[in-house]
């Protein structure tokens, strides 16, 4: 039993508690709430006390990558073995602890292999809730274009982090391979990007047919599906589908916000890696270009859509394990949210209680100080709520607990 008594509680979803109490029994919380009205010392008189400022839930990534890659050119995963990369990911999931997230949606790498490893408790980490392979279409934006084709196919049929399917049969099958891994969603690109080199950020890559196939299949099971998206027709298309989350949403107007208004669809922000690619050019010179075109869209996106109503998640689409774009910066997306007009309650409930939302069904009783959540809890020595970037910087997080218990000191 752990007892924190904080001059702070954010709960996460709801109003913040000064003078406030909580309870962590084993993995579960088992009280949050004013200190007046908490049980008292006696009744666990062997628990642990410890005095924060503040404290909140653990935060959530929602949109990462584990490719344990030095770089964001994606061709050095034919060329990086996937033992080297893996071990690489340690270094990042500790720095993800280290910056307070305590769980993490992985959509596309090494994710569903290191989840297991990460249960097992031989390795620290956040919770991981992996999508496995990348679904693209031939030539879209999960497919390497500098390489030969034959090998990015059979590099996708060993496992690898891309998946290329083309016509309906085949993007259901390769549904059902996730699926297959204990994939907990489902990752498409649904337009071009930035990281990739021949296709356009506009243009909508998969068909309709397609879409409604992967997100069939994927219901089936109870998995949603999210969609990397940054122009308009591809959103369109991706939410006529049914898909649960638009990534990235750079191209986004009016229109494509009353639809995700309509429909319930979640805009998951990644404002770090745009920022951080912009500050560092760690991203390749075909990246650059394109990024310059887009840097600016984007955050002018995610303003519109939050002034719109539209239902916004934090995640940061951090991929490397070293410079720039890589783990352990995760919570500098707050304070980019608060930049295009969040307050700080809402940034803090992007980052927590609002982001389970993104995996649907597969969802965990996570992201909340509430009794019966989980016990993913984070300790600052200062309040957030005067000075967001507190949870941009991991020095200021004194104490991680994940699933009840403490991982930082």
């Amino acid at each position: 039993m752990e007892r924190i008594e904080a001059d702070l509680l954010i709960p996460g979803r709801g109003d913040p508690i000064r003078d406030a109490t909580l309870l962590l029994d084993h993995d579960r919380i088992a009280y949050a709430g004013p200190a007046a009205d908490a049980p008292p010392v006696e009744r666990w008189p062997d628990a642990t006390v410890t005095r924060a400022a503040t404290v909140l839930p653990g935060l959530w990534d929602a949109h990462t990558h584990l490719l344990g890659l030095h770089t964001l050119d994606f061709s050095q995963l034919f060329s990086t073995d996937a033992a080297v990369r893996a071990a690489r990911c340690t270094h990042s999931l500790r720095a993800a602890l280290d910056a307070g997230v305590t769980s993490v949606r992985e959509v596309g790498g090494l994710g569903v292999h290191l989840a297991r490893v990460v249960d097992e408790g031989l390795i620290e980490g956040p919770a991981i809730y992996g999508a496995g392979s990348v679904i693209s279409t031939t030539g879209g934006h999960g497919d390497v274009h500098a390489m030969p084709l034959p090998w990015v196919a059979d590099y996708a049929h060993q496992g690898g982090e891309i998946r290329l399917a083309d016509g309906p049969a085949e993007c259901a099958k390769a549904v059902r391979e996730q699926l297959r891994r204990n994939a907990k969603v489902i990752k498409i690109c649904a337009s071009g990007g930035v990281l990739s080199e021949i296709d356009d950020p506009i243009h909508q890559q998969f068909t309709a047919a397609e879409l409604r196939a992967i997100v069939e299949v994927a219901g089936l099971a109870d998995r949603i599906v999210a969609a990397h998206c940054h122009g308009k027709p591809g959103m369109m298309a991706a939410i006529e589908a049914g898909v649960r989350t638009i990534e990235h949403g750079t191209y986004l107007d009016d229109e494509v916000c009353a639809a995700m208004r309509e429909t319930g669809t979640i805009l998951v922000t990644t404002r770090t890696l745009v920022r951080e690619m912009v500050e560092s050019a760690a991203a390749p010179p075909y990246a650059m270009k394109k990024l310059e075109l887009m840097a600016d869209l984007h955050a002018e996106a995610m303003a519109r859509a939050h002034a719109a109503g539209v239902r916004l998640v934090a995640g940061t689409d951090l991929a490397t394990s070293t410079g720039g774009g890589s783990w352990g910066r995760n919570g500098r997306e707050l304070p980019l949210l608060e930049e295009i007009g969040m307050t700080p309650l809402q940034a803090i409930e992007a980052a927590t209680a609002a982001a389970p939302e993104t995996l649907g069904p597969q969802a965990p009783r996570s992201g909340r100080l509430a009794e019966g959540y989980d016990a993913d809890v984070i300790m600052v020595d200062g309040d957030p709520l005067v000075d967001l970037k507190l949870l941009a910087d991991p020095t200021r997080i004194l104490g991680v607990w994940r699933g009840g218990r403490r991982v930082k000191y």
